[in-house]
């Protein structure tokens, strides 16, 4: 063990000791520490960060103020220390776990961010960026933490991490590790000078190498010849006498650079993850545009003029639909189209924005679905035309607004009481609803993260009594809980939000109790707050004691960010809803619940395969 170290002896009889006890860990500490070089710790893999954490930090509690050691710690390597007083004792029988216990995803993923100590803030409520004071929470005590920064992506990255199989790869780290951790302590041996520029010239090789280097495949045919060397030359370092701090301190800094890069590369990765959960992609902006040019080009069938009595009559089945996306709304009428028991009796209306009006209305005159009649509606056009709407930013499309909200729920466990959930309420556009479509009684609100498995006609022979609005209840979140986010006080705090998704309207008495005229008052009082967030508190508010509990059997949600659902769960529901950021067509969805919306894409469409959506 002592091979790498002739100095060892030394080092450990220069510090002070009082006793006997602290002579024996000591003596441990050092041993650790050299015991390192041989077994190659600081190699990239997950299995063995904890170990070197425990290195790091028993070295660092003995030897802290002695052996030319400063005795100054930065705040993260206060928070290792702490962690190892109580490892010492087992660290034994710590080395000798075998690695599979360590490279479990959950486990792994809370050491992961142990690296950094940092100081996550844990709130009792926070909704989509917001932040609120709230007492501090250590990260092992909490594996949640890691969603309050960076949300979803905390799941993604656990579900989707690739164990790393390039052995020659890590060898030629390991080797890089080695050789920079002792370089400073052999360039100041005397003597040494052509070995030093040796053991230079090696470190460059293997910086030049490994800068294009990810995998085994990607390595220059000459790599062994590299490897081969590098590992003479470290034989060699260890027969030099060389002081046992040095290597140490410099294997603490290299340990520190890498623990900063790869806290870097993950606040980046989760970045490109939102940015790309919250863009469309470029095959589906492709799409769009090529629809749009294709509806200016060619004369379009305009089978809506052929339908039009159907669009305002109340005998028919009548779905409502607010989206700017052509694929998914396609896809969630082709669901409910194929799942009805009389697809002709079914008429869809589809509100967009003027950008997306013209790919929604030739997208629909190219495709059926089975005898389905869609109404694709401009919603600007309406607006801009109406005296109620006068405000140019309410003239725009707002269709579902989604929130995600994180709160402590102190009747679990300590490790569970953090809780995220995803809200999705309505946005402003659905508040127009009774003016878009003045002769309809009973319409369903379909969101276009939806899919349709049953049929739903059931749903226009609900008696909801005095109730507007029939929705599903989720009482995982209270709105008491949200109460830092409802101006109002005037509510009940134990009652269950609503989800927006599958919505029963009763327009007629939306009309009688002037809903629209309340919900725009109340956006009036306070004009600096955004729109998008005052559809929250206005959104949930708006129908207090007007909701008709929808049986859960209704929809299943959560297919946007829940892991955890079991195959039974969405077989057996109506609807599934893909509420979260991981819309299933993203490549970024998550892929056990992807089939079941695929199932029902349009196949076959020209631009689809020129766009590459597949």
């Amino acid at each position: 063990v002592l091979r790498g170290c002739k100095l060892c002896t030394h080092s450990v009889v220069q510090i002070p000791s009082d006793s006997t006890k602290q002579i024996n860990q000591i003596v441990f500490a050092v041993l650790i520490l050299t015991a390192s070089q041989t077994c190659h710790l600081f190699g990239i893999t997950s299995a063995k960060l904890d170990f070197v954490g425990l290195v790091v930090d028993v070295s660092k509690m003995i030897t802290s103020g002695s052996n030319g050691i400063s005795g100054e710690k930065s705040s993260r390597s206060k928070s290792r220390n702490l962690a190892a007083k109580s490892k010492i004792k087992d660290a034994f029988s710590f080395v000798e776990l075998n690695n599979d216990t360590s490279k479990k995803r959950g486990s792994h993923t809370q050491r992961r961010y142990q690296l950094k100590n940092l100081s996550w803030k844990s709130m009792d409520t926070a909704v989509d960026g917001k932040e609120s004071q709230g007492q501090e929470v250590a990260q092992e005590e909490n594996p949640k933490s890691c969603e309050l920064e960076y949300g979803s992506y905390c799941l993604w990255s656990v579900e989707h991490k690739e164990e790393m199989k390039d052995a020659i790869v890590k060898r030629l780290k390991d080797q890089l590790f080695m050789a920079r951790a002792h370089y400073p302590s052999i360039a100041k041996l005397k003597h040494q000078e052509r070995f030093t520029r040796e053991l230079k010239q090696h470190i460059q090789e293997h910086e030049r190498m490994l800068s294009d280097t990810i995998a085994d495949a990607d390595l220059p045919q000459f790599f062994a010849e590299k490897l081969e060397k590098m590992e003479g030359t470290i034989e060699r370092i260890k027969s030099c006498e060389v002081g046992c701090s040095n290597v140490e301190r410099k294997l603490r800094q290299l340990l520190d650079l890498t623990e900063d890069e790869a806290y870097f590369h993950t606040r980046q990765s989760a970045f490109l993850y939102h940015l790309g959960v919250q863009t469309m992609p470029k095959t589906h902006h492709c799409l769009s545009m090529r629809l749009t040019v294709e509806y200016f080009k060619s004369a379009s069938p305009q089978r809506e003029l052929l339908n039009k009595q159907k669009f305002e009559d109340p005998a028919f089945y009548h779905y409502v639909m607010f989206s700017r996306n052509v694929l998914a709304a396609s896809t969630t009428i082709n669901s409910t189209a194929m799942n009805s028991k009389d697809s002709g009796s079914i008429v869809f209306h589809v509100f967009t924005d003027t950008q997306n009006f013209y790919a929604m209305k030739h997208w629909f005159d190219r495709n059926s679905y089975l005898d389905a009649n869609v109404h694709v509606t401009n919603i600007e056009d309406h607006n801009k035309l109406s005296k109620d709407v006068e405000s140019l930013e309410r003239q725009q499309l707002w269709p579902t607004e989604e929130f995600r909200v994180t709160f402590h729920n102190h009747s679990q466990p300590l490790r569970r009481q953090m809780k995220t959930e995803y809200i999705s309420v309505f946005g402003h556009s659905h508040f127009l609803l009774p003016d878009l479509l003045p002769s309809l009684n009973r319409v369903v609100v379909l969101d276009d993260d939806m899919i349709v498995q049953k049929d739903l006609s059931s749903l226009w022979n609900l008696n909801m009594g005095d109730k507007v609005i029939g929705a599903v209840q989720f009482c995982g979140v209270r709105l008491g809980q949200l109460k830092a986010y409802v101006e109002e006080n005037n509510f009940d705090a134990d009652s269950c939000v609503w989800f927006s998704g599958l919505n029963v309207i009763e327009l007629e008495k939306w009309r009688d109790l002037g809903i629209t005229s309340l919900h725009d008052q109340s956006l009036q009082k306070d004009s600096s707050v955004s729109h998008r967030l005052e559809a929250l508190p206005r959104g949930l508010l708006a129908f207090q004691d007007l909701i008709y509990p929808l049986k859960g059997s209704w929809v299943q949600s959560g297919l946007g960010y829940d892991y955890g659902i079991s195959r039974i769960d969405i077989e057996k529901a109506a609807t599934l809803h893909y509420n979260g950021v991981m819309k299933p067509w993203l490549d970024l969805a998550i892929h056990d619940y992807k089939s079941y919306w695929r199932k029902y894409m349009t196949n076959g469409e020209r631009f689809m395969a020129e766009c590459n959506i597949h």
